[in-house]
């Protein structure tokens, strides 16, 4: 252990820096390895808003490889229904709807909020539902669906306990033509505190949905999967750092490089801003 970032880079010498500190800190940490031309994999999101995102992106690049811990999109199920799609399974895509209804801040029978309890930073964050949460399935979307930009959103807060956002409705647009929806809250009554997601996606020779671990995809060939959720959730985690590792040792592009996960930050600046929740 070391009684800083500063201290250990200068103590050690190492390969590559993965920053997993609260996103307060990723600026500075992404910076300090920077200077020292050590690729970074910095966890989500790159900086608190997209303006500094995009000043921090422009000010390493050059100077360091970076990709951002970006981890949802590299779920099993979520990199089938990717394939598929690729495949025109489904025809072309008009429709698409992602839920994701949670207690998670509701008191249970013992009195804690599972959610808070897991992260209690969650409290304090302006910015919660939405820049903590939906960030990785708006990422996913976009890496389902392409390019999306966000028509209107409507944010709301029903725990007590919380400063920022535990509701949300996001109305989406494709560059493809279909309408997104997303529909997701921490404070449903009625469901368990476990996040489980929820996707369908229509299209005009099939569909593909997705309901916790059933992925089944619908038309001229049904194809269903089942997934051990435990499993993918530490696989996702698995697969981003391979992914890292793999993008250096054959210098290839990373999937979430910084200008892609600029893109994911400008819906989540979106969202904020067509809600009016916050300047």
């Amino acid at each position: 252990t070391y009684a800083s970032a500063e201290a250990m880079l200068t103590a050690c010498e190492l390969d590559a820096i993965d920053i997993a500190a609260p996103r307060q800190m990723h600026a500075p940490l992404v910076r300090l390895a920077a200077k020292k031309h050590l690729p970074v994999l910095c966890q989500k999101p790159l900086a608190p808003n997209l303006r500094e995102a995009t000043e921090l992106a422009a000010e390493v690049s050059g100077l360091t490889r970076l990709m951002v811990h970006e981890n949802w999109r590299f779920r099993g199920y979520y990199r089938d229904a990717a394939a598929w799609l690729r495949e025109g399974r489904i025809g072309n895509v008009k429709q698409a709807q992602l839920t994701l209804l949670t207690s998670g801040v509701l008191p249970g029978p013992d009195g804690l909020r599972p959610a808070l309890e897991r992260q209690p930073f969650m409290r304090r964050e302006k910015r919660l539902l939405v820049a903590e949460v939906l960030i990785h399935h708006l990422d996913m979307l976009r890496m389902l669906l392409g390019p999306l930009h966000v028509t209107a959103a409507q944010l709301s807060r029903s725990s007590e306990q919380l400063v920022g956002e535990d509701g949300a409705v996001i109305q989406l647009q494709a560059s493809i033509g279909a309408g997104v929806t997303v529909f997701a809250s921490f404070a449903a009554h009625g469901h368990p505190a476990t996040q489980i997601d929820r996707l369908e996606i229509l299209g005009d020779k099939g569909a593909i949905k997705l309901d916790g671990p059933q992925l089944v995809c619908s038309g001229a060939s049904r194809v269903e999967k089942t997934y051990d959720l435990a499993a993918e959730y530490q696989g996702s985690y698995n697969r981003t750092i391979a992914h890292f590792v793999k993008s250096l040792r054959d210098n290839s592009p990373f999937e979430t490089a910084p200008q892609d996960n600029l893109e994911t930050l400008r819906l989540v600046e979106d969202c904020y801003r067509l809600s009016g929740w916050e300047a």
